[in-house]
Parts: C-alpha cells; sequence; structure tokens
C-alpha cells in the first residue's frame, strides 16, 4: 500500500492515491513493460518515485528520447571540425560535452575553437547579425519539437554568415525500431507530450493498427503518468490496443498545423543515423534543394558519414534502448559520472544515466 508521505509532492494527494490504487487492481500476474520515449518522462518518473508506486508486474522503461544522446558522433565530428577551422558554432549547451570520436566541442573550444552557447535559433541569428565579419553555424539538434523553430529561421532569409547543421531527428521511427529488437518485449507506449503537440496523433496510429500495440501519449505531472498508465493497464486488462491521448489539454488530434507546414516547406525527411541505434530508414529532417545555401554541410564542405559513437565499456545504447537500467553498466557512477561523462546518456539534463546519478538511484 501506498504511503502518504510517499504521495506528499504530489498537488494532488488523494487522487494520487486514487489512481495508485487502481493501478493496483488493473495490474496482470504477469509482468508487463511499458516505454516511454522522452527524457522529461524519465525525470518525472525518478525525481517523483513513480516506479516504487507501482505493481510489482508493472515495469517502466526509458527509450531513446533524450535528442543529445542520439546524436550520432559523426555529425558532432562535423561541427568540431568547422570550429577547429575558424566557424563559430552556436549550440546548446547539453551539446558541449557530448563526446565525438576524438574530440567533444567542450574540448574543440579549449584547443580555440570559437562555440558559443545559446538557448535557440533565434540566438545565433543574433549572434550572426552582430559579427558580421565571422562564419557561424547553428548546430540544430533535437526532435519535431524544436525542428519548426529552425524551420521559421531558415525561411525568414537569415544572415549570409549564418548556416544550419542540421541534426533534427523524427520520433515515430524509434519507436518503430524497438518493436523490431527481438528480445526487446515493450507491451505499450506512453508517447512524448512535446513531441506530439507539433506532431499531433496520427503518427501514432499505426502501432495499434499494424502492431497491436497500445499507445498513451501523456503530459509531464506525475498524475499525467500515472493516468497514462492506467490507461495502457486497462486497455492490457480489455484486451484491445488503441491510441488514446491523456494530454488532450495540450495535445490535438491534428497536432500543430502551422509547426508541420513549416516543417514541410523547409525539409525533407531522410534516413538518419541515430547514436548506438544505426541508420533509421526516414527519420530525420534535411534541408531542401532550394534552402542549400544555409546547409553548413554544403557551404563548408564538411561531411562525416562514419563516427565512433560509443566508446570502450559504455553501453548507452543498451540503456536508450531500455534493454538495461543505467546501474547495469559497470562505468556507471565509477568512472562515468555527471562531473566526468563516457557516454552520452550521462551528459545531458534528459539523459537516463544523468537522471538516475543525480537522483541516486541504482547505488
Amino acid at each position: 500500500m501506498i504511503s502518504l508521505k510517499e504521495l506528499a509532492a504530489f498537488r494532488n494527494p488523494s487522487l494520487a492515491k486514487q489512481v495508485t490504487e487502481r493501478l493496483q487492481g488493473l495490474a496482470p500476474s504477469y509482468t508487463v513493460k511499458f516505454c516511454h520515449i522522452c527524457g522529461t518522462h524519465e525525470w518525472t518518473v525518478t525525481h517523483f518515485g513513480l516506479r516504487s508506486l507501482l505493481p510489482e508486474t508493472v515495469e517502466i522503461i526509458a527509450g531513446p528520447g533524450c535528442p543529445v544522446c542520439v546524436l550520432p558522433a559523426a555529425e558532432i565530428d562535423e561541427a568540431v571540425k568547422l570550429a577547429l577551422e575558424g566557424v563559430t558554432i552556436a549550440t546548446f549547451g547539453d551539446v558541449l560535452r557530448v563526446p565525438g570520436s576524438n574530440l567533444s566541442l567542450a574540448k574543440a573550444k579549449a584547443e580555440g575553437g570559437d562555440i558559443r552557447v545559446v538557448y535557440g535559433v533565434s540566438d545565433a541569428v543574433r549572434l550572426a547579425k552582430a559579427e558580421p565579419e565571422k562564419e557561424f553555424v547553428f548546430f540544430a539538434i533535437g526532435f519535431e519539437t524544436t525542428s519548426p523553430t529552425t524551420a521559421n529561421e531558415v525561411l525568414n532569409e537569415p544572415p549570409e554568415n549564418l548556416s544550419f547543421l542540421i541534426s533534427h531527428r523524427l520520433i515515430p521511427p524509434a519507436m518503430e525500431l524497438l518493436l523490431g529488437i527481438g528480445d526487446l518485449h515493450i507491451d505499450g507506449f506512453i508517447a512524448p507530450g512535446h513531441v506530439s503537440t507539433i506532431i499531433g496523433l496520427k503518427p501514432y496510429e499505426v502501432f495499434p493498427s499494424a502492431y497491436y500495440m497500445p499507445v498513451v501519449v501523456a503530459g509531464f505531472e506525475p498524475l499525467d503518468l500515472l493516468f497514462g498508465l492506467n490507461a495502457l493497464l486497462r486497455q492490457i486488462k480489455d484486451g484491445v490496443a488503441k491510441l488514446e491521448n491523456e494530454y488532450s489539454r495540450v495535445v490535438k488530434q491534428e497536432g500543430n498545423t502551422k509547426a508541420l507546414n513549416l516543417l514541410r516547406r523547409v525539409f525533407n525527411i531522410v534516413d538518419g543515423r541515430w547514436r548506438g541505434l544505426g541508420r533509421l530508414p526516414l527519420s530525420a529532417f534535411a534541408l531542401k534543394k532550394e534552402f542549400e545555401e544555409w546547409d553548413a554541410r554544403e557551404k563548408h564542405g564538411v561531411r562525416i558519414e562514419k563516427g565512433r559513437d560509443i566508446m570502450p565499456g559504455c553501453q548507452c545504447h543498451l540503456v536508450m534502448i531500455g534493454k538495461i537500467k543505467p546501474s547495469e553498466c559497470s562505468l556507471f557512477n565509477v568512472s562515468c559520472t555527471p562531473e566526468s561523462p563516457k557516454g552520452p546518456c550521462m551528459v545531458s539534463s534528459e539523459g537516463t544515466c544523468r537522471i538516475w546519478a543525480k537522483h541516486n538511484v541504482g547505488h
């Protein structure tokens, strides 16, 4: 039975208690495994101790929902190469310590590269306008959530001394990949709320229809996730597989049509490499030919096809698909710590290993 102390951090403890008791009643006698695809979901699950509130037969695993974690080393290598050749790189702070094949951007900065931390693409535009004598590249990472802001700036005809190193990825192809891993059993998906505000519900319809896989879009409050788990367990109990939207106060069926139109106007959908997962069909954005003048790979002649994604001993590739817990990696909080990360899952605030380390889980 859940104690009131355990539920004290929730905004509505009595409702949380009711939901967790309902979960106990819905839980099957056999183990079911639900996979979320969002670093913020993992933070909520871990920070609020949701796993400790679940029935023994219900397990939550973390999928590849951290955009910094899935960034392939080859694309870090491209940014490093540009920085060491005198191009100013503007990108998010989480990216700096992600290892490339040989150097991270932080190490490239220590070697003299001009690398600026920004909070968004508009900051990169502002920097480029302020220093027209320098060449700037915005290292554009993230899933469908951040891609529209990049597209919008491209359409606004950015300054001539700014180009874009596009490393945006799409979530549904990664979800589909997980279902093809033979020894990774998944009974349902908790779909990411932020991404779903952009893409809507339609991209998830394939999972219940073609794979008979329950899917629930959930928000980020603890109660959102508990209600999402309740919906998944109800589907399991009823023997059905459907797509449900628990986050209906934000996520609409059609998504954000304005953002989707921006994406369609600016990007082609192409095959993309994901760190630890390999090349996924139709899982990445690339600038269309008409915007080639702002494509950093074309403008600066940089393209690195293959990099070293996984360092010796690191098991981020297994953590990112939920095959192992961070604590099952021999490097976790031993030689790989938030202060001295060996793999990308320990770098980003959305990385599962970093979240577990910061919350002292798995020791």
